[in-house]
Order: C-alpha cells, then sequence, then structure tokens
C-alpha cells in the first residue's frame, strides 16, 4: 500500500537525507595540515554501550592508514566523516578477532568512496592468511556489487584485498610521512606491533595491545600523543570474583586469564614517569567505563590531563607546533 506524504512528511524526508548524506560525505576539514587522529573504537571485547572495538584513524593532507578494524569500527568512521577515498591500507598490531573483524567494512566503504588503489592489510606475519581468507569470504559480495553498481564504477580489481607482511622497522617513508613498526609484549602472540607515525614534527605511537615495554618507552618519549591500551585492575579483579560467585567458571577464567596482557593503569603511570609525553590517552578499555566510579578507577594514580577516550573523538596535531586539540 502507498501512502500520501504530506508537506511535513516532505520536510522530514529531505532533513533525513541532509543527515545522511552528511554521514557518508569527506570531511570538509581535508585541508589540515598536521595528524588528525579519530578513534574510531575505543572498546575491548567486553561490550559497551556506544563504542566500537579497537580502531585509530590517522590522517595526513594525503594519507589516511587506520590501525586495527574491530567490530563496528568502520560504521564508527563513515559517520564520523573520515574520507576513506584516500585510505591506504590497516595497520594490524594482531590478529585477536576484535582488532580484524571490520575489515570487510572497511574495504567496502573505501571501495565505494572511490580508493584508488587496493587496499593494503599489513601487519606481522600471517596476514597472508587473514587476507586470503577475507578476500575467498568475500568473493560473491565483491561479484553482485560489481555486477549491480557496474565495473566504470566499481572496479573489481580495487575490491580485492593486499597482503604485506612487515617486520620491525619503517615501514612507510613518503610525501612526509613515517610509519615504524616495533614489537610489544601480548603473550601468547608473537610477534604482535604498536606503531608509530610521524608527519610534518609531529607524533602518535599507538600502541594496539601490550604490556608497558622499555619499546614503547623508548618510542614514546618526545611523542605528542601515546595512545595505550588500558585496563583497570581493580574492575577486572572485582568482575572475576563476581563470576565465580555466580558459578560461572569459564567466565571467570577468561577475566583471571586477560589480566596479564594488558597494561594496568599502574603500568601506564609508570610510562608517563619515564616518558615524555604530550597527551596519553587510553583505549582499548578493559572494561570500558560507564560511571563515575570507573573513570576513577581508570584515573587513580595517573598523571592529570591523561585522557580516557570515546568513540568519534578527534585529537588533532597541527604540523610544526606544540599545539594538541581535543574535539
Amino acid at each position: 500500500m502507498i501512502q500520501a506524504v504530506g508537506k511535513k512528511g516532505f520536510i522530514g524526508l529531505a532533513f533525513y537525507s541532509a543527515v545522511a548524506g552528511a554521514q557518508i560525505a569527506p570531511s570538509a576539514n581535508q585541508a589540515f595540515d598536521g595528524l588528525k587522529i579519530t578513534l574510531c573504537g575505543t572498546s575491548s571485547p567486553l561490550p559497551a554501550p556506544g563504542r566500537a572495538q579497537a580502531c585509530v584513524a590517522v590522517e595526513t593532507p594525503d594519507h589516511l592508514y587506520v590501525v586495527d578494524a574491530g567490530s563496528g569500527s568502520a560504521a564508527t568512521a563513515q559517520l564520523s566523516g573520515i574520507p576513506l577515498n584516500k585510505m591506504r591500507g590497516i595497520l594490524v598490531t594482531h590478529y585477536h578477532s576484535d582488532h580484524i573483524s571490520d575489515i570487510g567494512d572497511f574495504n567496502l566503504n573505501s571501495w565505494v568512496a572511490g580508493r584508488p588503489t587496493p587496499l593494503q592489510i599489513i601487519g606481522p606475519e600471517g596476514v597472508d592468511r587473514i587476507v586470503e581468507g577475507l578476500n575467498i569470504t568475500y568473493e560473491l559480495d565483491r561479484g553482485y556489487r560489481v555486477a549491480h553498481h557496474g565495473a566504470e564504477l566499481l572496479d573489481p580489481e580495487l575490491g580485492i584485498l593486499q597482503a604485506r607482511t612487515i617486520g620491525e622497522e619503517v615501514i612507510v617513508n613518503e610525501d612526509g610521512l613515517q610509519i615504524t613498526a616495533f614489537e610489544v609484549s601480548h603473550p601468547p602472540i608473537e610477534p604482535a606491533y604498536g606503531y608509530r607515525l610521524d608527519y610534518g614534527g609531529r607524533s602518535v605511537v599507538i600502541s594496539g595491545d601490550s604490556l608497558v615495554t622499555e619499546k614503547i618507552v623508548e618510542l614514546s618519549d618526545g611523542a605528542d600523543v601515546v595512545i595505550h591500551d588500558a585496563m583497570a585492575l581493580q574492575l577486572v579483579q572485582g568482575m572475576e570474583a563476581m563470576s565465580r560467585n555466580a558459578g560461572n567458571t569459564r567466565i571467570a577464567t577468561v577475566l583471571h586469564d586477560l589480566q596479564d596482557y594488558h597494561a594496568s593503569t599502574a603500568d601506564l603511570a609508570r610510562l608517563a614517569t619515564e616518558a615524555e609525553i604530550g597527551l596519553l590517552a587510553l583505549y582499548h578499555l578493559v572494561p570500558a567505563p560507564r560511571n563515575a566510579m570507573a573513570i576513577a578507577a581508570f584515573n587513580g594514580g595517573l598523571p592529570d590531563g591523561a585522557l580516557i577516550t570515546e568513540d568519534g573523538m578527534v585529537i588533532s596535531l597541527p604540523a610544526n607546533s606544540k599545539e594538541i586539540t581535543v574535539e
């Protein structure tokens, strides 16, 4: 049954169309010269309302790289207006599911946005297996979309992911951007990597999942922003105790095991003491805080100014300055 739409209905539809268009349009701030960092996912595998899993997007005027792609992060990136047409690659820290599950959506969204080259998935040994599996998984989907929209709009070759295996080294050095991969500690995963991105005299270090190591301290020293995974140990221990008391030993065991391979707030306090950092930002929050008490558990012992990040938060580092803006 087709219903007539009155004047108010047309206004509503027009408003909805404008909002939808804004959500999928490239960012209007493409002229910004510096590092623009968008938190596209700040949660861990423990579910949290309003938070996607781990993902950080880093832009320069000519580049867009995404560090990890956890569940829900591709939608957050698109809704944040990140210009996916200039996406170069996804830097994967390791292959836990909460760091790779949205690779397919990032590939599709940037392909539709007009990315001119195949999307590179860059990571430690094993990335070729991840990419091969995803290419097989999405083969039918790619075919359907090309058949529907045409090869002129969606070049089939641009929908096929490319794998690039890296070591602990400088992996990108082009157009003023340098990206350094470094090994972190997330046992039993070996190797797992973090990344430091330098551009225009500004720098950001992204840990991925790791304990605080001497390498992270070394690479964080002098960095403008360090985005590090963070665990409020007392909260996780409390969740473990509650699960055991409720007889859920399986969940209690998982909560117990994760306590030895994420950085606690005490570890991060040491990092802030030993390295000169412009801004310490916490992400991959275990568990993501939902109230003032939980926020206090993360902030306890950390230096003033440490930032508990939220999805959609933007940190801007203008080139050749000391300014740090958080929106």
